[in-house]
């Protein structure tokens, strides 16, 4: 029986309208910001938690420690943001470009990302364990020790993109591209790329662990 063709990841379709400026202070928990600009501003440590964004822009923002655990994130941008510590925690993020990021110790645990597309910059140590990523592009971009212990993760593409030394333990993989990854670096979970494709040249890359992780000596 020949197998279904692979599904490709559906992108988000952004038209933001015409933005008016935040003119507030910092965050609110549980806030409601609709069709604004978030630009240049400090949010290091800002609490908008269960906060909803919808059409709006956040560009050159500095978000070191904001907590925006179980926020919704919809029709809405990112762009050059940059931070340590963000905990998106349990957050929905739905029709959402991050373009040119800079990331590290991000809190994504729990999150559900829809038609998110990741573009540019460079992701350090993102905790994704037990999110859900449907419809989701890594594009030219650079992750590193991403954490999707337990994920689900379904249309999931990565191109022109690093990924590495990724945690793959628990994962579920469905209609995930990684052929246009530039570096792919399996440190657990090699046995779970069921649902992934690759291409011959990366199955070579990783023969020594799919080996390692079957038991299989190779020797001259």
């Amino acid at each position: 029986m020949a197998k279904s063709p692979m599904r490709e990841a559906r992108r988000p379709q952004l038209s933001l309208p015409e933005l008016r400026p935040y003119a507030g202070e910092g965050l609110a928990p549980d806030g409601d910001y609709d069709g604004l600009a978030f630009d240049g501003l400090d949010l290091a440590g800002e609490d908008g938690s269960g906060a909803t964004f919808l059409d709006c822009r956040l560009a050159r923002c500095g978000l070191d420690g904001t907590v925006l655990g179980g926020a919704r994130l919809i029709d809405s941008v990112l762009e050059e943001v940059r931070g340590v510590g963000i905990r998106l925690a349990g957050a929905e993020l739905r029709d959402v470009e991050v373009r040119d990021a800079r990331l590290g110790g991000v809190q994504l645990h729990g999150a559900r990302l829809s038609r998110v597309l990741v573009r540019g910059g460079k992701v350090e140590f993102l905790n994704a364990r037990q999110a859900r990523l449907t419809d989701v592009v890594f594009e030219g971009c650079v992750l590193v020790e991403p954490d999707f212990g337990g994920a689900v993760l379904e249309r999931v593409a990565f191109r022109d993109c690093a990924l590495r030394r990724a945690e793959l333990g628990q994962v579920t993989l469905k209609d995930v591209d990684l052929r246009g990854a530039t570096e792919l670096e399996i440190a657990t979970g090699v046995d779970r790329l069921a649902g992934a494709v690759i291409t011959p040249s990366q199955l070579l890359d990783l023969a020594p662990a799919l080996a390692a992780q079957l038991g299989v000596r190779v020797a001259a």
